[in-house]
């Protein structure tokens, strides 16, 4: 005897068939135009089945990844600074340099873009189902510091050192970094490195300067080798978009007055 809709629904939602359930009516309908085979409709459910899975999956990437905002490259002020590598920051969103497992440095001045375009890599990325983690510098190595103090420090160094895109945004942005900071910054990379594990990292502070910061030549030494070896490195150069939005918030505050 077959089942009536609802007890197939209830069916399909205890196999946790959520997507076929959702468009099961809809496809119903479409059998009964009589347009399409069995085979034609059943294959339509079973493809809305395997969309329902990759967003569920995309979204669980996107909320397991740190990102606090969806940044796309349609959002960015290209003509505010024309000397930005243009080419290669193309090249970064389409994230092929993960699937080659390369790394990336976006090195240059505040303002001028690097976060935005790090996490427009990031976004991408977690659309195309990668396990992605950003972290904000200071938040990288604090997360170290508490798994450290809580004894969690193995699950968070795997979590690091595993993710398919690692990106740590705004490196040296505070010139005090944490006594163990070479020695966890460069357990991270040397994991990656042996593991293929793609790493972007964006700063304001030149290469040459990183070991001052880290207070260890040694290390930065041995982290830059690794990061560069598979790396690119695109510089950017300009003017402040934060400075120039906060420029145009002042005259139109003034032109209200």
């Amino acid at each position: 005897m077959p089942m009536s809709m609802q007890e197939i629904e209830k069916t399909l939602a205890t196999l946790r068939l959520h997507g076929m359930r959702a468009t099961l009516e809809t496809r119903v309908i479409q059998a009964n135009q009589g347009e399409d085979s069995f085979l034609e409709v059943f294959s339509c459910l079973l493809q809305d089945e395997m969309d329902f899975r990759l967003s569920r999956l995309i979204e669980r990437r996107f909320k397991a990844s740190g990102l606090d905002e969806r940044k796309m490259l349609t959002e960015f002020d290209w003509s505010f600074n024309p000397r930005l590598p243009k080419k290669d920051i193309f090249e970064l969103v389409t994230i092929k340099f993960i699937h080659n497992g390369e790394d990336a440095l976006l090195i240059g001045s505040p303002g001028t873009g690097k976060s935005h375009i790090a996490k427009t890599v990031a976004h991408a990325a977690t659309q195309a189902c990668h396990q992605v983690v950003y972290r904000e510098a200071h938040t990288f190595f604090e997360d170290i510091f508490e798994a450290t103090q809580t004894g969690k420090k193995k699950k968070i160094t795997k979590l690091f050192s595993e993710a398919d895109l690692l990106i740590i945004d705004d490196l040296f942005l505070r010139k005090r970094v944490p006594e163990d900071a070479a020695d966890d910054l460069l357990d991270i990379i040397l994991n990656r490195y042996s593991k293929r594990k793609s790493t972007l990292i964006t700063s304001n502070r030149p290469v040459e300067n990183w070991g001052k910061l880290l207070k260890d030549n040694a290390a930065s030494s041995a982290i830059l080798d690794r990061l560069l070896h598979r790396g690119h490195m695109l510089k950017f150069e300009g003017k402040s978009y934060r400075l120039k939005e906060a420029a145009e918030k002042l005259a139109l505050g003034k032109k209200k007055e």
